[in-house]
């Protein structure tokens, strides 16, 4: 397996800002409602992390915010898309519960097929595309029936991974795709945030993965967006961004900290949507 960056690719994502922003309720460890957050700073720094994907080259495609639900700029819970299907999200907690059918019926409205997920499930907060197969968390918010039916939405192999740690509650704060093309996938995550078992799976899968330190998590440096070549990332996550350096990418970082008091990063905000083959 390679250790090295294998090269951008164009990306295609979609993106909701957050204009209805705040802390209103608790439902992950990050989230404390008497911590105070600033709207207008939690946009600009929205609003940057979007022009550095645009001046990457990458598309953009936006949601509307809705006003009642603070988290739908977290776009990669929405749903995930793989061989341009959409397999939805179906929210654990009722006050994300209204974000899954706003985020199919915007792909549904946009040509896409679109299966509707009975089992509970947070989207790309939990699936994460490595190659031609995907990595599924379960723990705290996705069942893992979930990864069954969305092995059989996609056609393609789905490995379940349990999450231990509440503060890595979702897959993409645990684990980032550095590279996804099948050729030579490339992963980094942090250990202590997986069962034993699960530890095992990854170094049998990934031996030669960039592993992420105590700091680098906690700054949820670990919720990453790759196009393969630029890695943006969580200022503070400073030996991961290190570490993927010496392996040849480009790192970039972009200050998500008005996010972080949702419990979200830039993969958070950042939904990608896979093409169908052509």
């Amino acid at each position: 397996m390679s250790t090295t960056a294998p090269g951008a690719t164009p990306r295609h994502y979609l993106m909701c800002e957050p204009t209805y922003y705040t802390v209103s309720y608790e439902i992950n460890p990050w989230m404390h409602r008497e911590q105070a957050t600033d709207t207008p700073r939690a946009v600009d720094q929205w609003r940057r992390l979007r022009d550095v994907f645009v001046d990457l080259g990458h598309t953009i495609d936006l949601i509307d915010p809705v006003p009642g639900l603070p988290d739908m700029v977290y776009a990669a819970n929405g749903a995930t898309v793989v061989d341009g299907i959409v397999y939805s999200a179906k929210f654990r907690y009722p006050q994300r519960q209204p974000e899954g059918p706003l985020y199919e019926k915007w792909f549904a409205d946009h040509g896409y097929v679109t299966h509707t997920a009975q089992r509970v499930n947070e989207g790309e907060g939990d699936m994460l595309v490595v190659g031609t197969v995907l990595l599924a968390g379960t723990g705290f918010r996705s069942e893992r029936a979930a990864h069954a039916e969305a092995q059989e939405a996609f056609g393609h192999p789905v490995i379940s991974l349990e999450l231990v740690d509440p503060h890595y509650y979702h897959l993409d704060t645990a684990l980032a795709v550095l590279s996804s093309s099948p050729s030579d996938p490339q992963i980094a995550y942090y250990p202590p945030a997986f069962s034993a078992g699960s530890q095992s799976v990854l170094r049998q899968l990934f031996p030669d993965a960039v592993i992420a330190n105590g700091e680098d998590a906690a700054a949820l440096g670990l919720n990453i967006v790759s196009d393969g070549q630029h890695v943006v990332h969580a200022p503070d996550a400073r030996h991961l961004a290190a570490a993927v350096r010496e392996r040849g990418y480009e790192t970039i970082a972009v200050d998500t900290t008005e996010l972080l008091k949702g419990g979200g990063g830039a993969k958070c905000c950042t939904l990608e949507i896979r093409e169908p083959l052509s």
